[in-house]
């Protein structure tokens, strides 16, 4: 069972904090008696004595304990902590559905219900090992998120308080002057953006963080009209049809560690659901230390570890998109899957009114249009139309689904019960889609055949004994053989001409 409350061994906590230690950004939170105030380990302020400094897992329970967020660190650009990833524990399922906003909506006891506990119990469970009850954490998270708005942005703070799940100004006003001891529009005085402007926020993560890589694996399977992926960035338009929006993720410059992300989203109650989707996408809350921690003994991966220290796992925008693609890729090339879903989405994706940004003008078709499609009409085989068809009606019965709490075991084997769907398939939407870290296709043949130094490619059998050892970051270690085969792989060659010109 994983110990969500431990926090890293009091000795490294201090020497990170005197150095300013970016990787354990968001890993802990330093709270300073004599203030009153919790700090990021990164915090630029003068180093406060050791005597009045005491250590936070995370912000809910600094707040918790009455400290405030530094108004110079910013506690709200710490990437997260995505330790809660690791383990079934009812706690962990809890907080991926809080990070997922459902108290925004449901209430505690439909929390406590989804996850099979009492409410008593689980307030209990919450206080103990993570220091604060759900609801403090579920504040807590709103309002640093609506501290970041009105820092960064120029959003009125009514569509603010919208943006950051209040349904009340008055609430919103009178939880934000409690946590922050300033009310909302004192931070408004300097505003950043003009207002009707699309958003500039950032996105921050512990160093390393390979965006390069990242990059290029987004931008071998980018859809045309729906994304466009170059070599700096990522940009992507987003429904409904009527009131699109679009957004644009690039490196922050002058070196800090964040993402820039330019967006405009006409709903500003989706905004914090906007930003989640893609902290997760982008996996912008891992630890790479325990992940390289995990790898660097290994004889295959520790070199692979060195050589590539940030790279991420990738994941998706939208779980039936992910499916679609995924039942696309079997057996058949990236390039080939890429060109089929193309097709799929010129066919049947909504074309938009008018295109927010040149290059996307479409958006990825829902389940109830492709449960209903001949995709044999686009070129697949009518065993794989009926896989897809088969695939979006049973999202639409409920029969699967995306859900957030769900374990790996529990998502695989009811994927796995439809036809025409596979472990493969199954683990490969787990890692894109849910984002789970120990998601595994080990039937892949280049998984296969980079996970041992034979000539004669692992078993299935013998790879998933093999990856034992790399639990529980098994989909880094598909990302980390991947890309190693990618990277050793002969550059494709140029057909020879008997006229010199025809190569120019």
């Amino acid at each position: 069972m994983n110990d969500l409350s431990a926090l890293p061994d009091p000795h490294i906590c201090e020497q990170a904090r005197l150095s300013r230690d970016a990787r354990f950004d968001g890993l802990f939170f330093t709270a300073v008696s004599s203030t009153g105030i919790y700090c990021r380990p990164v915090c630029p302020a003068p180093r406060p004595k050791r005597e009045n400094v005491s250590y936070y897992t995370n912000a809910a329970a600094a707040e918790a304990a009455g400290f405030r967020p530094c108004l110079r660190c910013r506690p709200e650009l710490a990437p997260g902590n995505d330790s809660w990833q690791r383990g079934d524990h009812v706690v962990a399922r809890a907080l991926k559905l809080i990070e997922h906003g459902m108290l925004t909506d449901e209430s505690l006891e439909a929390l406590a219900l989804r996850v099979g506990v009492g409410v008593r119990q689980l307030r209990r469970l919450f206080v103990d090992r993570v220091g604060a009850p759900p609801i403090s954490v579920h504040t807590t998270r709103r309002l640093l998120f609506a501290k970041q708005l009105l820092t960064e942005t120029a959003m009125p703070v009514t569509e603010v308080a919208l943006a950051s799940g209040f349904r009340s100004l008055r609430r919103f006003n009178a939880a934000f002057l409690q946590a922050n001891r300033i009310p909302p529009r004192e931070l408004r005085r300097h505003p950043r953006a003009a207002p009707g402007a699309a958003l500039l926020l950032r996105l921050g993560y512990r160093p390393p963080y390979d965006f390069e890589a990242l990059l290029a694996f987004l931008r071998g399977r980018a859809l045309p009209g729906v994304e466009l992926v170059d070599e700096h960035s990522y940009a992507r338009v987003f429904g409904p049809a009527d009131a699109p929006g679009w957004l644009r993720l690039s490196a922050w410059p002058d070196g800090e560690h964040a993402l820039r992300l330019q967006l405009h989203c006409p709903q500003p109650a989706q905004l914090l659901g906007v930003v989640t989707k893609l902290r997760r996408m982008f996996d912008l809350d891992a630890n790479p230390q325990a992940i390289a921690d995990t790898f660097h003994h290994d004889p295959i991966l520790g070199p692979l570890i060195a050589r590539r220290p940030g790279l991420r796992l990738p994941g998706g925008w939208d779980g039936f998109e992910i499916a679609v693609r995924a039942i696309l890729g079997q057996q058949i090339s990236v390039s080939a899957a890429r060109t089929l879903a193309t097709r799929i989405v010129q066919r049947w994706g909504e074309a938009l009114p008018a295109s927010p940004m040149p290059g996307l003008e479409r958006l990825f078709p829902t389940p109830e249009i492709l449960a209903q499609a001949d995709l044999r009409e686009v070129g697949l085989t009518t065993a794989r139309a009926a896989t897809v068809r088969g695939m979006a009606q049973a999202l639409l019965d409920g029969r699967v689904d995306f859900r957030a709490e769900q374990t790996l075991d529990e998502f695989v084997s009811r994927w796995i019960a439809l036809p025409g769907i596979g472990e493969w398939t199954a683990h490969y939407m787990a890692m894109r889609a849910l984002g789970d870290p120990d998601a595994f296709p080990a039937a892949d043949l280049i998984l296969r055949r980079e996970a041992t130094t034979d000539t004669v490619p692992l078993s299935t059998k013998s790879l998933t004994v093999r990856a034992d050892a790399w639990r529980p970051w098994r989909a880094y270690a598909v990302m980390h053989l991947w890309r190693g085969a990618s990277d050793a792989a002969p550059p494709p060659r140029i057909p020879r001409s008997r006229k010199p010109e025809a190569i120019a």
